[in-house]
């Protein structure tokens, strides 16, 4: 039965590698972030969030607000020259923090999708070896029935 697979001797010697991996059952990898990994996680989940937005948004209100009807002495007069050095600060450091969290998160889902490669790989091996045995198993079983069919038609008698 054997004889009768698909696989080349390349694709079987591979299969049997993920065999022994079973890289379905891979446990995801513990965390082992840096303390710099998980501040710039922590400041890309800060700052990348609603919340931020809208508390963000309410302060440069208060600001423009304050220093527009001049309630508390203008420290900042328009055209806000201080506003823009603040918001320009806060940009500066910003993108690099989220770079480098979206940069870790980028390697992860590298390394998750060529877990996932590998585990498509021998499904697709896997199931390419099941429809071999499947044909060589309705094989064997047609050729049974053949010998069958042929029995039966040897007692029938001659026809006259």
């Amino acid at each position: 039965m054997t004889d009768k697979l698909h696989l080349t001797l390349a694709e079987r010697a591979h299969l049997r590698r993920l065999r022994l991996e079973k890289p379905a059952r891979r446990q995801p990898p513990a965390d082992v972030r840096s303390q710099g990994q998980r501040i710039a996680d922590a400041v890309a989940a800060t700052v990348g969030s609603w919340r931020f937005i809208l508390i963000q948004s309410a302060l440069l209100a208060v600001w423009i607000a304050l220093n527009l009807t001049a309630w508390v002495r203008a420290w900042d007069p328009y055209p806000f020259i201080l506003l823009n050095l603040v918001l320009s600060f806060q940009a500066a450091y910003t993108a690099p923090i989220l770079m480098m969290s979206q940069n870790r998160q980028a390697e992860i889902d590298r390394r998750d999708a060529a877990h996932d490669y590998q585990v498509n790989v021998k499904a697709e091996l896997e199931i390419e070896l099941l429809h071999s045995k499947l044909d060589a198993l309705r094989e064997q079983e047609i050729a049974r029935l053949i010998e069958i069919i042929e029995a039966l038609s040897a007692r029938l008698p001659a026809p006259p």
